[in-house]
Order: C-alpha cells, then sequence, then structure tokens
C-alpha cells in the first residue's frame, strides 16, 4: 500500500497540492495588503494535472528501469496443489 502511495498518488497530486499552498499563500497576502486576492478559476490548475501526470510517468519509469531482478536471478515456481492444499508461488534465487 505504501509502494502504491508512493509511486502513483504523491507524484500525481503533488503539483496540484503545491499550487494549492501557492494560492493559500497568495490570497493570505493579498488580503493583508489590501491587493486584489487571486482566484482559482484564472489560475493555472490545468497544467499542474498535466505536471502531475509527467511526475507520475516519470516515477513509474524510473521504477521500471531501476526496480526488480534481473531476468537470470532465479526460478519461479508456479502454484500447485500438493496433499490437497494448495502451495503458493515463489521465487528461488539462483545459486551464487
Amino acid at each position: 500500500m505504501a509502494r502504491m502511495i508512493i509511486s502513483y498518488i504523491i507524484p500525481l497530486i503533488a503539483p496540484l497540492l503545491m499550487y494549492l499552498a501557492w494560492h493559500a499563500y497568495a490570497r493570505a497576502s493579498a488580503r493583508k495588503n489590501g491587493g486584489e486576492e487571486p482566484s482559482l478559476q484564472k489560475g493555472p490548475i490545468f497544467w499542474s494535472i498535466v505536471a502531475g501526470f509527467i511526475l507520475l510517468a516519470a516515477t513509474l519509469i524510473t521504477l521500471a528501469l531501476t526496480g526488480g531482478n534481473p531476468p537470470d536471478s532465479g526460478t519461479y515456481i508456479a502454484p500447485r496443489i500438493e496433499n490437497g492444499k494448495i502451495v503458493p508461488p515463489r521465487f528461488e534465487k539462483a545459486p551464487q
């Protein structure tokens, strides 16, 4: 679950959360100084969502290229039934 949150959710919503935090700061600053408050309707929400998808894609590509085991690192043993019970699948590492 934590890997899903780190790999998918955080890269997708981080730019939007950063923009919303900046927006809240800009509104508070405008109220304090008496200036015009920024509007979310006129802001770059679309581009922050696009940036989130780009960050998500970059994260998934990085994980695909850097994670996992090399192809010749062991043997996959499929699930099977032994003595009426299901033995779950496993991965046996090759001797080094």
